[in-house]
């Protein structure tokens, strides 16, 4: 008989922790039949792992695990999920910090690690065919002796997946020249909610009518579960050319940075990392040899051209100097300049030395604001005596307020959760937006009406509701789920006022 616990009208919001209920024998054991009993985890310590993303807020353990290693077999866990009326939720390697992937009350994981096959790779018009679990680094990996590479490159490329990329539209250090992961999908196959298969877009990344792939990548797993993936591959720079430059403080470096972008000089990278984040790295398994006194370092990244890149490098120091650098030193070789990276992209993994939980916010602002929104996150975190570390993508304004603490402090977390929000406001407040690259999830999912007002909101709802209308997939994510009824509601025609 069919199960009527759980719907999308039960999803448990924020802060609410309604105790989950076993999953029921009859629905483990069809699973089970589809997958194999080692791929279908349902035991209270197999579920553990897999209660919560990157974001530890809020852990809610799923009622199973499935681990499928086919289209076919994702189709089929979602017929039976919806047989037996239990919402499910696509995840990739759990590296998401939005809380995108975390299980909602009495809901199943999708699991698609085992999906991990790149299924064919075109040379000549330069794509390639993957499965959702491939490892966003071994793309590139796989492909870099045909003079080609994945572009988009997360600070967790060499653990997150393209399915996880797709879903979240992940960007990385490279996006200020290269975008973001929507810039490089094709075509998606995906099993929709009600358990149909259909294909979206073509090798060509162009055709008629609605762009749905543009629409599916970045809506987080709520349209359906992506099974394959066609991403553009982009050739290997002729040249890399990339910069160390060391500051006082974080503030001259932003300003350098806006200095850079003025000269008309458009870097592969602009990354900052301050001092706190430096004192970390140095500390750990990352170290990569940064000045311990220094304020902030920026890695400043050309790629292209050689016979270009001379005149880009004069303008780089130059900016730099103007705003008070201290030293900049350039990469002599791959060896040096994967040290200068290393600080980068070991960045969150050290942080782990100052506090037991991370809480890393994704808000965006004009260059311009660099500043001052700088200053007023740190006077937010001083206020609120929280542990503060900035690392950020500076060339497209995409700052990464690292905050460390330890949520079974119940005072600390409320204090985390109140700056979170306080950053998100000023951040706005200067023409910003709430998230770049990590998704709205369940973390930002109350604080959309900072950016978007109900007439912005009403398409998504209706977007959502063409391909998931009960809510089954991935429910509670990204939108409030708080709306009047347009059509039914006279006061809400005129939106004059929006629970949200």
């Amino acid at each position: 008989m069919p199960v009527a616990e759980s719907n999308s009208s039960q999803t448990d919001g924020p802060g609410e922790k309604g105790a989950s209920r076993s999953a029921p024998t009859a629905f483990v054991e069809r699973l089970r039949k589809i997958v194999g009993p080692e791929n279908c985890l349902a035991r209270e310590g197999e579920l553990f792992a897999y209660e919560c993303d990157g974001l530890t807020l809020e852990p809610r353990r799923p009622l199973a695990v499935l681990l499928p290693a086919t289209t076919d077999e994702v189709a089929e866990i979602v017929r039976i999920c919806r047989e037996f009326e239990i919402d499910f939720v696509p995840r990739g390697a759990g590296t998401g910090l939005s809380g995108g992937a975390h299980a909602t009350k009495d809901s199943v994981l999708i699991e698609c690690s085992r999906m991990n096959r790149i299924l064919e790779v075109d040379s000549e018009d330069r794509f390639a065919v993957v499965q959702p679990g491939v490892v966003n680094a071994e793309l590139s990996t796989a492909v870099a002796s045909l003079g080609l590479f994945f572009a988009p490159d997360p600070s967790s490329q060499q653990a997150c997946t393209l399915g996880g990329n797709v879903a979240e539209n992940s960007g990385g250090p490279h996006t200020l020249k290269y975008g973001t992961t929507t810039n490089h999908v094709l075509a998606l196959e995906m099993v929709l909610p009600d358990g149909r298969i259909h294909c979206f877009g073509n090798r060509l990344g162009e055709g008629p009518g609605l762009d749905l792939v543009g629409a599916i990548v970045g809506s987080e797993g709520t349209l359906g579960v992506v099974t394959e993936i066609t991403v553009r591959l982009t050739p290997i720079p002729l040249g890399v050319e990339t910069m160390l430059a060391i500051f006082d403080d974080v503030v001259a470096a932003c300003r350098a940075v806006g200095r850079i972008i003025r000269s008309g000089v458009v870097p592969a990278a602009l990354e900052i990392v301050d001092k706190r984040t430096i004192e970390a790295v140095e500390a750990s398994v990352y170290a990569a040899g940064l000045p311990k006194t220094a304020g902030a370092v920026l890695i400043a990244e050309l790629d292209g051209n050689p016979v270009c890149m001379e005149t880009e490098i004069r303008a780089i120091r130059e900016a730099c100097d103007a705003e008070g650098c201290q030293a900049i030193e350039i990469a002599r070789d791959e060896e040096e300049r994967k040290r200068f990276w290393r600080a980068r992209k070991g960045a969150f993994g050290a942080m782990g030395r100052l506090a037991p939980d991370l809480y890393v916010h994704d808000a965006v602002v004009p260059r311009i604001h660099l500043p001052e929104i700088l200053a007023k996150v740190g006077e937010i975190c001083d206020r609120h005596r929280l542990k503060l570390a900035n690392v950020f993508h500076a060339g497209d304004g995409n700052l990464h307020p690292n905050i460390c603490f330890d949520r079974r402090d119940a005072d600390e977390l409320a204090r985390v959760i109140a700056a979170g929000e306080e950053i998100l406001e000023a951040c706005t407040a200067v023409g910003g937006v709430i998230t770049g690259e990590h998704g709205v999830g369940v973390e930002k999912r109350d604080f959309m009406h900072l950016v978007f007002g109900p007439h912005d909101l009403e398409p998504m709802y209706r977007l959502r509701e063409v391909f998931n209308p009960d809510g089954a997939c991935n429910p509670g994510k990204i939108i409030p789920t708080t709306r009047f009824c347009v059509e039914s509601n006279p006061k809400a025609r005129g939106y004059d006022e929006v629970p949200l």
